[in-house]
């Protein structure tokens, strides 16, 4: 495994990020924590999760699970960097969501039972609040950091301008703000290169990519379903209408390189500079495998070319619209 560090930070992480949505609701605890011995051996250090993740009938059942998995022993914890995140609703009482000092508080507290640990390495915002000042975010982290609770401020799903709002914020408060930005960003999705991106390397931000497969159309979606190994539906029967064209042209271009699609789009990923860690949400261990392997494969500068010509991106962000 490759590390690296994480944003500006002095934190080094493993080039793949272990997403734990999956547990709980798809995968079950046996199983999670099978992925998350197997991930930790394979020298996967870092592992992402969120307070709201387990479903809307048990939010915090991720938490829970991870908490269990740490509670064995066998220093566990002591071998993870360990993200989690706030800002949906956990309940129906007041106070129970965004991003506002008190939910900061009793959300991060929440976290550490559930958790089973005495800290979290990177504290996350879900989303951003528009109404709440940055002066009272910051705030309440600063008390958590000072208590020892958190070590790093991690944002997901910012715009470019957030960024820079919550960074402004924080340099007038001598304090180090953002570390990292967690966004959707794939082959086919590649909105962040407009403005996400560009803010993020200025203020020396890593970007943590959720969902680097697009829910699987990425992961040789048309093959599965000619195999009859996956059929498609919901979602991605709709995206995948709108770009089958280029979804087919990807399959044929990865079989050209004697390689899997799914390898080729997280490769393709950890080739992005701006990128510290894809997310990878695996199921399976067979799908956990798979995304280790990808990690060691290199792209040349002609592969690269063949991607952008198929899944064209943003070159000239962030001025992308005017010219």
């Amino acid at each position: 495994m490759r590390y690296t560090h994480l944003g500006r930070s002095g934190l080094t992480v493993s080039r793949l990020c272990l997403g734990t949505m999956n547990f709980g609701p798809q995968t079950e605890e046996t199983q999670a924590f099978a992925i998350l011995d197997t991930a930790q051996a394979a020298g996967i250090n870092f592992v992402d999760t969120a307070n709201v993740y387990g479903g809307s009938s048990h939010r915090g059942w991720t938490e829970e699970i991870v908490g269990r998995w740490f509670a064995q022993g066998g220093e566990r914890r002591e071998r993870t960097v360990l993200a989690t995140k706030l800002f949906g609703t956990m309940t129906d009482r007041p106070n129970e969501s965004k991003l506002s000092a008190l939910h900061i508080r009793r959300a991060l507290d929440a976290s550490l039972k559930r958790l089973q640990t005495d800290y979290i390495d990177l504290y996350q915002f879900h989303h951003v609040d528009r109404n709440t000042p940055w002066d009272e975010i910051w705030q309440a982290i600063e008390v958590a950091v000072q208590q020892g609770k958190i070590l790093y401020s991690g944002s997901s799903n910012f715009a470019g301008w957030h960024i820079a709002r919550a960074q402004e914020t924080a340099g007038r408060r001598n304090y180090n703000g953002l570390v990292s930005e967690q966004s959707i960003y794939n082959l086919l999705t590649r909105d962040v290169e407009l403005e996400v991106i560009p803010a993020a390397q200025q203020y020396g931000l890593g970007i943590l990519p959720w969902s680097p497969l697009h829910g699987g159309l990425l992961g040789g979606v048309l093959k599965k379903e000619n195999d009859g190994v996956r059929r498609i539906a919901g979602r991605a029967l709709e995206a995948l209408k709108s770009h089958q064209k280029q979804i087919r042209r990807y399959e044929e271009f990865a079989a050209e390189l004697g390689q899997e699609p799914a390898d080729v789009a997280l490769a393709w990923l950890l080739h992005q500079p701006a990128v510290t860690a894809p997310i990878i949400g695996p199921r399976t261990l067979e799908q956990l495998e798979a995304s280790v392997r990808a990690h060691k494969l290199k792209l040349d500068t002609d592969a690269l070319k063949r991607l952008d010509e198929i899944f064209p991106g943003h070159r000239t962000a962030p001025e992308d619209y005017a010219w």
